[in-house]
């Protein structure tokens, strides 16, 4: 038809025609009848040939030069996988957190549902199927149009060129610079992916591009893929949007910000409109059907962006944070750290994890009543399973987040320093069922009697090395008291770790060696401080002067409820893929790292601890359930430690500043007035609370006990009336305590070697103690004795 003839529609009824006016022809409307005239035959073959662009002369290049340049670039795209979300799971199934770098979930083209398929071909490229890597009607077309209006606005780029730079912005991944590049409009980028497009054509069918493009391509509001943008405006799967919906999706591709729903509904909705009508024009709605979907405006239900362990529920952010760990430093995720983050962050795996949703809410809801987010001081609480090393619960009272002002910190306190957590606490007398382990395993008897003054001189001691000596006798610093006055020995095993008293350990640990302590530490899984740093041999050591975290110590205690068996800890029990591959995990490796008989000796004399007499005489479970455990305080009452258990479960409880420099007296914890905090008073009562909920239902699995004779009760003719040491039948000593010192003075020294002073080094770690804080819990540098120490405090509350 001559233009003279071509007629356009008329407002006017009954379909009537009229002339369309002529337009003066300009210099570039010129140049676009020549490119028409020439295209059929020059340029045609040109672009059929794959070379049309480098073949351009307008652009400078000659023919040869151009060829040379397309033949010279590599024909196989390297398609990257795709990034997705991942998916953490509970015990249970129930979803705790989404991650990802990118909201994506790759789909099959099934899943995908055919309107989202024939709106988004609709109005990116309508000839898809038709046409090859290149649409020589599209390409004529774009030029006639901007050579008649004098700018760029229409492109000719199909949906597989479309694709292949969504897979170069892919590949670009988080670089803004090499993002820029993967977008910039240059002939050199535009003849990639002309090459790269041929190719694809030649090895994917058109169903596959099209299902590839929809999963790579962004629709906004951080959803990549068409199933995280179903997802995200209408809170439905692909297959089941309605012609509206997956017509607002498909418009949505062109400019994701200018057309999004939530933020232009407006525009959104004339988009929308737009897609329907091409969707008619291709015979793929009737007029009817359109007529309908455009009715309205574009209806949302729209689910805000939930990425990260930030989002997590019933106190899991800090679980969530530690599975990344887990997966971002376990070897079997990969051999290096960059192979290990590349799995992490390229997602798309279903995470299922250790945790009891049961027991979490146990934990969550102890060491919130029990301690209030706007206290000085918090509590962080870990479940396991002995057996198994299963991490059923993990907790604190403040919340997972990066909000100061709400109390909020993403230091997970349960754990040590390389997981996420920080340098730990002083765990005080919780670490002296180590030492009786120890003394065990070297061959004491349970009934193993040692004079334990009230106060004594820190004695010397054997190393893995050498020797450590005393360097401070005579001095405060360089003595060891026990809690209370009326802690006055001899003590056997039993009523010394029910009372806590402090010479009988130090007595044997010189007995038995430093070294003898370390190694059994490591064994039960201490490997050393919570901030990573080896664990050092002095005498205090097996008084808990050096800093763990709940998640190691609650791990210690499952062992003697498992008779002696460690099992690493775990959080993962199975990972899969979106395809349903198995991605291998770690599974826990369980050593025989005591005897069985030296556990049921722990376990007996633990049992001890919560009876009457001991120090957690008043944590007993409902319905009398056998428990065991230790309670722990360090010096100044800057943390206070509840460690126990059951047959089938093993939890510790901390309780303190989480810089560790609160001293807990005279404080309001919980709404609760403290004179004074101790393990029994403080942490002990959380503990006890979790637990009741967390054992409900659980059958109840005894220990296997020993024989332990009691010694006779002992009578002091000196002590003051109410002392608690003159009444028979009643534990030696008086009041049940469990304070450990402060570091003792003196060194570590080989033998010949001159002792050396260092001066201590700052610890700069958010969260974290000071060096002036660790000073005031006791801790000295190596071969220098603090000052002020060995001071009588009070026993503990009862």
């Amino acid at each position: 038809m001559s233009r003279r003839s071509r007629r356009t529609p008329s407002s006017e009824p009954h379909d009537t025609w009229v002339p369309r006016p002529r337009r003066r022809e300009t210099p570039l409307g010129l140049l676009g009848h020549g490119v028409k005239f020439l295209g059929y035959s020059t340029l045609a073959g040109v672009l059929l040939a794959g070379i049309a662009l480098p073949a351009a002369g307008a652009l400078g290049l000659g023919m040869k030069s151009g060829v040379e340049e397309f033949d010279s670039i590599p024909a196989d795209l390297k398609t990257p996988a795709l990034t997705q979300a991942s998916w953490i799971y509970d015990a249970k199934g129930q979803q705790i957190a989404k991650v990802y770098e990118r909201d994506r979930r790759v789909i099959t083209g099934e899943e995908m549902g055919t309107l989202i398929r024939q709106a988004q071909v609709d109005i990116e490229d309508a000839r898809f199927y038709e046409h090859g890597a290149v649409d020589l009607k599209g390409v004529l077309r774009a030029i006639t149009k901007n050579a008649e209006s004098g700018t760029a606005v229409q492109g000719a780029s199909t949906l597989t060129q479309q694709y292949v730079k969504n897979v170069n912005v892919e590949k670009a991944g988080d670089d803004p610079v090499a993002v820029l590049e993967a977008q910039r409009k240059t002939l050199g980028r535009k003849v990639q992916e002309l090459k790269y497009a041929i190719k694809l054509e030649e090895e994917l069918t058109k169903d596959q591009i099209l299902t590839n493009y929809l999963n790579i391509t962004y629709y906004g509001q951080q959803a990549y893929g068409i199933q995280a943008a179903a997802q995200r405006y209408f809170s439905k799967n692909s297959k089941d949007l309605t012609v509206a919906e997956a017509a607002t999706l498909a418009g949505l591709v062109q400019n994701p910000s200018q057309f999004d729903p939530k933020a232009h509904p407006e525009a959104s909705r004339k988009r929308r409109d737009v897609v329907i009508d091409k969707m008619v024009e291709n015979k793929h709605l009737t007029p009817e059907q359109a007529k309908e979907a455009k009715s309205g405006p574009v209806a949302l239900h729209y689910q805000a962006p939930q990425n990260g362990c930030i989002t997590a529920d019933a106190g899991m952010g800090f679980f969530c944070d530690y599975v990344r760990h887990v997966i971002k430093q376990d070897p079997v995720f990969g051999k290096t750290a960059a192979e290990r983050k590349k799995l992490w962050d390229q997602g798309g795996l279903s995470i299922h994890t250790t945790l009891d949703p049961v027991k979490q809410a146990a934990a969550l809801k102890a060491v919130t009543t029990k301690v209030k987010v706007t206290d000085q001081v918090s509590a962080a609480m870990t479940m396991v399973e002995p057996g198994t090393g299963k991490i059923l619960a993990m907790t604190q009272t403040r919340p997972y987040g990066i909000d100061p002002a709400k109390n909020q910190t993403v230091v997970n306190y349960n754990v040590d320093a390389a997981m996420g957590g920080g340098n730990g606490f002083q765990p005080g007398s919780n670490f002296k069922p180590i030492v009786a382990a120890a003394g065990l395993e070297a061959g004491l008897t349970s009934t193993q009697s040692y004079s334990a003054p009230n106060k004594m001189d820190w004695p010397t001691m054997t190393t893995c090395e050498g020797t450590w000596k005393n360097l401070e006798k005579g001095k405060k610093g360089g003595a060891i008291p026990n809690e209370s006055a009326g802690e006055v020995g001899p003590y056997e095993l039993k009523e010394a770790m029910a009372l806590s008293v402090n010479t009988y350990f130090v007595q044997m640990e010189q007995e038995i060696g430093l070294c003898a302590v370390k190694q059994m530490a490591n064994k039960l899984g201490v490997a050393g401080k919570a901030s990573g740093k080896p664990l050092q041999e002095l005498p205090a050591l097996g008084l808990g002067t050096q800093e763990v975290s709940p998640l190691v110590m609650a791990n210690v205690y499952a062992t003697f409820a498992n008779r002696g068996t460690y099992c690493t800890p775990v959080a993962i029990s199975s990972i899969t893929t979106m395809d349903g591959k198995d991605v291998p995990v770690s599974p826990t490796k369980c050593d025989r790292v005591l005897s069985e008989s030296t556990a049921d000796i722990i376990n007996t004399v633990l049992l001890g601890v919560t009876e009457k007499g001991g120090t957690a005489r008043d944590l007993g479970l409902d319905g009398d359930r056998q428990i065991a455990g230790k309670t722990g305080t360090s010096d100044e009452k800057k943390s206070a430690w509840f460690s126990g258990y059951t047959g089938n479960l093993a939890a510790s409880v901390w309780l303190g500043g989480p810089a560790g420099g609160v001293p807990m007296k005279n404080i309001r914890i919980g709404g609760k007035w403290f004179d004074e905090v101790f393990g029994a008073t403080g942490p002990g009562p959380i503990w006890q609370m979790a637990m009741n909920d967390a054992v409900r239902g659980m059958p109840e699995k005894e220990f296997e006990t020993v024989y332990i004779p009691n010694p006779p009760p002992k009578r002091d003719p000196s002590a003051s009336p109410g002392s608690g040491s003159g009444s028979p039948g009643t534990w030696p000593g008086g009041q049940p305590t469990d304070v450990a010192p402060t570091w003792p003075g003196g060194r570590t020294q080989a033998p010949g070697r001159p002792p050396t002073r260092k001066p201590a080094q700052p610890t700069t770690q958010q969260d974290q103690p000071t060096q002036q804080d660790q000073g005031q819990q006791g801790q000295a540098p190596q071969g220098q004795a603090p000052q002020g120490q060995g001071q009588q405090t009070q026993p503990e509350d009862q």
